[in-house]
């Protein structure tokens, strides 16, 4: 137990931590202010960026096929620079690269290199391989024979490649050739080669030093493009979202958080206030290593850190519900604090474990804002732990010590009726495969009518980017509050996106594809409002922004995250039936809220995959909750394959669990709220199908997730236990 003395100590270093840290959140360290707030990488929509326009080099017209998988390779290599760097295609013929956080296009072009051709030739001028016979080709180091540190690049060929080349070294080795490096018909490197390789792993060495070797494995991987591309354009473009946008919602976020914590001290009194303590020191510990690990920050990845601090909530939640049974059971104070950390402790660890499990895969397997949110949850999902864990159990340990042993500062659960869910189980189940049904109708209906089944934007299936240039200056958020809603209304969408030109008084707007008559009135509402040269506008056709194989990566993924949160739970609770009946509730999640994008036509563009993804984890963790509770009293029960005793068990389960769900989703809820209140349209977009998710996660949580383990349990016993 700790002293008083001690526990003065302890508070007063406490508050010069959180001061400090604090401090360095808001203002930064050193001159270029590490560790605060503004010095968070942001992408596109919150920063603005560089925007790279290549031509396809030739006069035929580039296949289809060859456009997608020269983006697709592009989208890999920008990924380099940050996780929501954009590649699409611009008219027909060209490609269109957008990096966030940088200023300087110039440095971008020099780095990524000017794409042309690449070929591999042997010392009589025959072709041995092409570049795109290379798989990847990256800068590194290794020690010679004689123990030194030399820098290489290394390469890794097509199985393709990997043949041809083996043929290639295994002649030059004969006749101590070298293998000439040839790019855009200039020898970029000339290797000897050693030995035959036949693996289809190579390494150049003699490199002078890594930025040597750097160029050179740019150069090798950019040579491996389909097409050669050469330089159109390249422009510095401001944020998507003007100032406003981003200044309503850390209002919203900060008024959530204020929220969050009144309701918090409000319920759990004293426990509820060293939570918010400890909330608070989250949530600058999350802004300060955002920018230490250089975490690119987007509205996607907002998403992450909304369900990450409502995890944060969520275990605390845990802890003082099992705290408040454990006093109303006739234990001291002291004793329900110990007791109360040590029963919630499985919960806590399995709920964001498994989310974790579901973050690392999307942030190894995805790409683009996928990874971003991935990195952004990730991180989230380990500072909740922290904080709910160690400091908010520090913290009341703090308090006791200094006095606050009454009951009255911690409050007393009182007893509950075990509601019968199940005994509602398959009016439940009906209502839900009612509104997935309904989705999936909906969706037929608008692919008969001839409309896409969902409002697929611009990311998805392209659209039209304008280029106008106004006769004056406008500021982002005049751009938004004077000339978008003017297009909103020509299209009918409100997904309308809107970028600067830097040094000029160009705009970009990207909406979705406009047909001849909505360009003329678009070029109306322009010269008629805005006094506009109507020969200034100019109008493209682009691709989506996510191609056809990030959608199936991102499938992938998804489905690996799932599979491997199925395994780790049926691990952890030692039987299959936890893991299916878990699975199950998030697929339903994700379908109900697919159902709610359909019927109510909301824009389904990068925020839908950070709004589904959102869901899975929410939900997950919820789900996992119910089911500590069952797996610790299924332990005491007396007949365990007792279908009526088993029914009271759950029964009891979920009812004892309720208000730990009610209250994590509504304070979850508060803070999506508060963003849908005060956002911006098209944070509005984001922010509305999340409230529907986060109430379907909850209403699977308690009426499904149970049921369906019932029913599993009922329906597959194990023979063994049958015949007992």
């Amino acid at each position: 137990m700790m002293k008083k003395r001690n526990a003065v100590i302890y508070l007063i270093v406490l508050v010069l931590v959180m001061c400090g840290l604090g401090y360095m959140a808001v203002f930064g360290v050193g001159a270029d202010k590490s560790g605060s707030a503004s010095s968070i990488d942001l992408g596109l929509d919150l920063a603005g960026g560089v925007s790279i326009t290549y031509q396809v080099v030739g006069d035929e017209a580039p296949s289809a096929a060859d456009m997608a998988d020269t983006i697709y390779k592009l989208q890999m290599r920008v990924d380099n620079y940050s996780t929501e760097a954009q590649v699409y295609q611009e008219g027909s013929d060209r490609i269109n690269i957008e990096i966030p956080g940088v200023s300087d296009a110039n440095a971008i072009l020099e780095e990524l290199g000017k794409p042309g051709s690449l070929a591999f030739y042997d010392k009589d001028g025959n072709e041995v391989l092409t570049g795109s016979d290379v798989d990847t080709a990256a800068a590194g180091s290794q020690q010679d024979s004689m123990g030194n540190q030399q820098y290489v690049v290394q390469l890794t060929l097509t199985p393709e490649g990997a043949q041809k080349f083996a043929d290639a070294t295994e002649a030059a080795v004969a006749n101590h050739d070298v293998i000439y490096i040839v790019y855009d018909g200039q020898t970029v490197s000339a290797p000897a080669v050693q030995a035959k390789i036949t693996d289809g792993n190579a390494v150049i060495t003699g490199m002078e030093s890594f930025e040597k070797a750097d160029t050179l494995a740019s150069t090798i991987r950019i040579g491996g493009l389909k097409l050669q591309l050469e330089e159109l354009r390249s422009n510095v473009v401001g944020a998507q979202l003007g100032s406003s946008a981003i200044r309503t919602s850390l209002i919203a976020g900060a008024i959530g958080l204020a929220l969050v914590i009144i309701f918090m001290i409000s319920v759990y009194r004293l426990p509820g206030l060293a939570s918010s303590i400890a909330l608070v020191l989250y949530t600058i510990l999350d802004v300060i290593l955002l920018d230490a690990f250089e975490i690119t920050l987007t509205l996607p990845g907002i998403a992450g850190i909304i369900l990450s601090i409502g995890m944060a909530v969520d275990a605390n939640v845990i802890i003082f519900a099992r705290v408040k049974e454990e006093i109303a059971s006739g234990k001291t104070v002291y004793e329900a604090l110990q007791t109360g950390f040590k029963k919630a402790l499985s919960a806590i660890i399995d709920g964001n474990i498994t989310t974790l499990i579901a973050a690392i895969v999307l942030g190894f397997m995805g790409t683009g804002s996928i990874k971003g949110f991935a990195q952004t949850l990730a991180l989230g999902i380990f500072l909740s732990m922290l904080t709910a864990l160690f400091v908010t159990r520090f913290i009341i340990r703090i308090f006791y010590a200094l006095g606050a042993e009454d009951v009255k500062f911690y409050g007393s659960a009182k007893e509950k009726t075990p509601v019968d869910f199940l005994s509602k189980r398959f009016v439940f189940i009906a209502i839900s495969i009612a509104a997935i049904a309904a989705g999936f109708i909906v969706m037929g209906v608008n692919s008969a009518a001839g409309k896409n089944a969902l409002n697929y934007s611009l990311e998805f299936v392209g659209g039209t980017s304008t280029t106008v240039d106004f006769p004056q200056e406008y500021t982002l958020d005049q751009i938004d509050d004077t000339i978008v809603p003017y297009i909103e209304e020509i299209t009918g969408d409100g997904n309308v996106q809107s970028t600067k030109v830097a040094g000029s008084n160009q705009v970009i707007f990207k909406t979705r594809t406009l047909n001849v008559s909505e360009r003329e009135a678009f070029e109306n509402v322009m010269v008629d409002n805005f006094q506009v040269d109507k020969t200034s506008i100019t109008a493209e056709s682009i691709s989506s922004t996510i191609s056809n194989e990030m959608r199936a990566d991102a499938v992938i993924a998804i489905i690996v995250a799932a599979v491997c949160m199925l395994i780790y739970i049926w691990i952890r609770f030692s039987d299959v039936r936890f893991a299916a009946s878990s699975v199950l509730a998030l697929v339903h999640d994700v379908l109900v809220v697919l159902a709610f994008y359909a019927i109510a036509r909301v824009s389904v563009g990068n925020t839908f995959i950070a709004c589904m993804l959102t869901i899975v984890g929410y939900s997950i963790n919820a789900t996992i909750v119910i089911f500590d509770r069952i797996r610790e009293k299924i332990k005491s029960m007396h007949d365990a394959h007792d279908p009526a005793e088993l029914k009271g068990m759950v029964n009891e389960a979920v009812t004892q669990t309720l208000s730990r769900s009610i209250f994590t989703s509504l304070t979850t809820f508060i803070m999506v709220a508060c963003l849908y209140v005060l956002g911006v349209s098209s944070i509005k977009e984001f922010a509305l199908p999340l409230m529907v998710g986060i109430l379907c996660g909850t209403y699977s949580s308690i009426c499904l997730a149970g049921a369906m383990w019932f029913i599993f349990r009922t329906v597959f016993t194990r023979k063994a236990k049958k015949a007992k």
